[in-house]
């Protein structure tokens, strides 16, 4: 069975605004080894818009030896979109979904292969709840946005988590690595 883990970048006030953050050459690197680790990505619509990004960057290269690298990989990772408005991917690799989230990442973590990454602040809400995600991954900025959408809006159940490492980087931003905690407890609330 293959382990689905949300990773997401955040900052110190717990907010998903990509704007905030400051990813230099060591968090590029970070989750383009991430994703070389991978078979496959899922992502909503609007966080899928925004990974767009990197495919022009591979087209048009920055100059910038990370970001030019991390558009590579994020390029060739196969890529599933939830969404109810996107008629097409528009990327060579990406595919919209066809099932509902939990049936199709019930499916997706069936089939052999490596990890499955979910990097979508409103999917890893969804998948949360459905108590089938194997490992989070937040890494926390050192910064205070207020300006964007809270990781954790509208999660309905109590969720624990066990941690598991952390990672430090150079410009100060740290990765939790959390596991769901094995409670009972867990399943009440």
């Amino acid at each position: 069975m293959r382990k689905l883990i949300a990773a997401i970048n955040m900052t110190l006030d717990g907010f998903c605004d990509h704007t905030a953050v400051i990813p230099d050459e060591e968090i590029h690197q970070h989750y383009a080894d991430l994703m070389d680790n991978a078979d496959l990505v899922l992502y909503g619509r609007k966080t899928y818009q925004l990974m767009q990004f990197w495919q022009e960057l591979v087209k048009n290269p920055s100059g910038e030896k990370s970001m030019d690298k991390f558009a590579l990989v994020m390029d060739k990772i196969p890529k599933i979109v939830f969404s109810h408005t996107l008629k097409d991917a528009g990327w060579y690799n990406a595919r919209l979904a066809d099932q509902p989230v939990g049936e199709m990442v019930k499916e997706l973590k069936q089939q052999p292969g490596r990890d499955i990454l979910v990097g979508s602040r409103s999917l890893i809400i969804q998948i949360m709840e459905l108590n089938l995600i194997d490992e989070y991954q937040f890494c926390v900025h050192p910064v205070v946005s207020k300006s964007s959408l809270p990781l954790f809006e509208n999660v309905k159940n109590r969720t624990v988590f066990k941690l598991i490492k952390t990672k430090t980087f150079n410009g100060g931003a740290v990765t939790f690595y959390y596991e769901p905690a094995k409670m009972t407890d867990n399943m009440h609330n």
